[in-house]
């Protein structure tokens, strides 16, 4: 499997925001995770947090929860900053998912959008056992992911849905299909586990802890 990561280039990440609010049906993904997390967490974890849009809209309805977002590009930490910037509640934090997660503390709800396909498929699995241990009991994971298609001709539809060519695939990319994800989900001890939306490669994968 390839290790190239494209996120550490200003330019990728700067392009990558341009275009974010153009993706066909990410609201409908987004708003199916907004309805899931409860309004009463305490914690929330949004892992790969890039500029915090996915946070930023946990946060409307959850005003006062205490909230760590997780990212490794600076140009996506500064547009974080930024963003929560004079919010007491965020607290922006630089660390490569690559790597083992720091000690944060236990959470009522993690969360990811479209940041996990990047790693390889080992550390997917060991980021997810990690999120179980992170979370208390109760505690929901919700991965709002860009998932692989089951064949080559169905990867070319969604390419040109949204509107890119096999050339400018991005090689950052390490998808893995969703019934691998939700196995490994329900293998770790998460239960409800399911594909909560999709629409071609993007999807919802949800579990709760115990």
């Amino acid at each position: 499997m390839n290790q190239i990561n494209l996120w550490t280039s200003a330019d990728h990440a700067l392009s990558y925001l341009a275009k974010a609010d153009q993706i066909p049906h990410r609201t409908e993904g987004e708003a199916v995770l907004l309805e899931h997390v409860p309004k009463n967490v305490k914690r929330i974890l949004d892992l790969g947090t890039g500029d915090g849009r996915l946070l930023s809209l946990l946060k409307i309805d959850r005003p006062h929860t205490q909230s760590i977002a997780v990212d490794f590009s600076q140009t996506m930490l500064a547009a974080a900053r930024t963003r929560f910037a004079g919010d007491s509640t965020v607290q922006v934090i630089a660390h490569n998912l690559d790597d083992p997660l720091p000690d944060l503390g236990k959470f009522d709800a993690v969360v990811s959008s479209f940041a996990i396909h990047h790693l390889i498929h080992d550390r997917k699995l060991s980021l997810y056992r990690e999120i179980f241990h992170l979370l208390e009991p109760g505690g929901i994971f919700c991965n709002l992911e860009h998932v692989a298609s089951p064949t080559p001709r169905l990867h070319e539809c969604f390419l040109q849905a949204i509107g890119r060519t096999l050339e400018e695939d991005d090689p950052s990319n390490k998808l893995l299909d969703v019934e691998t994800q939700l196995s490994w989900l329900r293998e770790i001890g998460f239960t409800d586990v399911d594909c909560y939306w999709k629409w071609l490669e993007l999807a919802l994968l949800i579990g709760l802890k115990p």
